[in-house]
């Protein structure tokens, strides 16, 4: 745990202190941001508060006592409820606004680890609890630069599969040979395997219709053929295969054959306009130093989605937080699923996927922008064109 990181994120962000609680392990991220071993399982509750200034201290039951010997400060023991509460007053005592795994109106899912009635307590103690959102940002989202080229390196492995994935689209429909959506997504995970990646589940291969449900994913009893004259979208999502390494995560679409509807292209151009408009709107805040917030990218791609007519046939968020998981715990792109009001901070990378999903067919395309210190950039190929297989 760094104390004085944490110290100092809470300090900037105006809190009296950090207060993690859990029990049967429900937040894995205060285990991670206290550094703290999750050998044991908490079968009774225990509390640890973090101060911006000062000695951190906690609670624990006597039952277990020492699950948190190996953080700092002085543990108190309670065994009854009314001795928990009692403690508890007194570790607060002094503090009028901590923060906690709680988000308001659970707007944020992935920080809101704390229970109804956890809060409830603390707030009947006379203090008020704040989300912990923007403090997991700075010590869940943000990379180092070793996270960084993982990253990198991964997306330039995964954009070579993704490649080879199109070019073996392409030689079947033109010889007329067989494949299926389930056959080409063993396909690229046989090639991550080969070129030293891992991905915890996917990809996405969907022709036609299957390509208008943004999370559909072939098995070998739903899969359909890919043939001439279909419309086919592949979303391919893996990491280098070792410790700390972070994912990259990419969507692009094709025709098989040489001549797309004018409806397929029209919605390629709207997409991908999206898409750039939200990636310049990031570009632009990073070279300013203007604060920019995850809805606000959402509103970019989704208002010029809406000024094209496909509003409706756009359903959900602009982008998501990557991380060592696909999905991050840090802002993500979104004013439609949620109100992401948290900050997009350096050192922080995030899709950007804007789409359009018609009965027949559905469009996407994804990248990844990394935003560093007074500069924001897309990290691996951009998809201009609609490719023609």
């Amino acid at each position: 745990m760094d104390l004085e990181k944490i110290q100092h994120e809470i300090a900037a962000q105006k809190l009296d202190g950090w207060l993690f609680f859990d029990h049967h392990q429900r937040d894995p991220l205060a285990y991670r941001v206290l550094g703290l071993s999750a050998t044991r399982m908490a079968t009774r509750r225990w509390y640890y508060l973090i101060p911006a200034q000062g000695d951190p201290a906690g609670l624990e039951h006597r039952v277990e006592p020492g699950m948190l010997a190996s953080l700092p400060g002085e543990k108190t023991p309670y065994s009854s409820w009314s001795e928990q509460t009692t403690a508890l007053r007194k570790l607060l005592a002094g503090h009028k606004r901590v923060a906690m795994q709680y988000s308001p109106h659970c707007a944020i899912p992935y920080v809101a680890m704390v229970d109804a009635g956890t809060v409830e307590l603390v707030r009947s103690l006379g203090v008020e609890v704040a989300s912990s959102a923007e403090l997991i940002q700075a010590f869940e989202a943000r990379w180092t630069p070793k996270a960084l080229e993982s990253h990198l390196e991964a997306g330039r492995r995964v954009d070579r599969v993704r490649a080879a994935a199109f070019d073996l689209i392409r030689e079947r429909t033109r010889n007329g040979a067989s494949l299926s959506e389930f056959e080409l997504q063993r396909f690229v995970l046989d090639s991550f395997t080969k070129a030293g990646l891992f991905t915890d589940h996917g990809p996405i291969v969907a022709v036609n219709s299957h390509a208008s449900n943004p999370h559909y994913e072939p098995s070998a009893a739903t899969s359909s053929p890919i043939r001439h004259g279909d419309f086919v979208l592949l979303d391919m999502w893996a990491k280098l295969d070792r410790p700390g390494a972070v994912y990259y995560d990419i969507t692009w679409t094709g025709f098989c054959g040489d001549n797309p509807s004018e409806e397929m292209r029209n919605v390629f151009t709207v997409v991908t306009g999206a898409r750039d408009a939200a990636i310049k709107r990031v570009e632009e805040a990073a070279a300013s130093g203007h604060k920019l917030c995850g809805y606000e990218v959402d509103d970019v791609a989704r208002g010029f989605i809406e000024s094209r007519g496909y509003g409706s046939f756009f359903t959900h968020r602009t982008g998501h937080s990557i991380g060592q998981d696909v999905h991050g715990n840090g802002a993500n792109m979104d004013n439609l699923e949620t109100h992401d009001d948290r900050r997009v901070v350096p050192w922080t990378c995030f899709s950007i996927e804007p789409g359009v999903y018609l009965p027949e067919f559905g469009v996407r395309s994804e990248v990844n922008m990394f935003v560093g210190d007074g500069e924001a950039r897309v990290t691996g190929e951009i998809q201009r064109e609609l490719l023609v297989l």
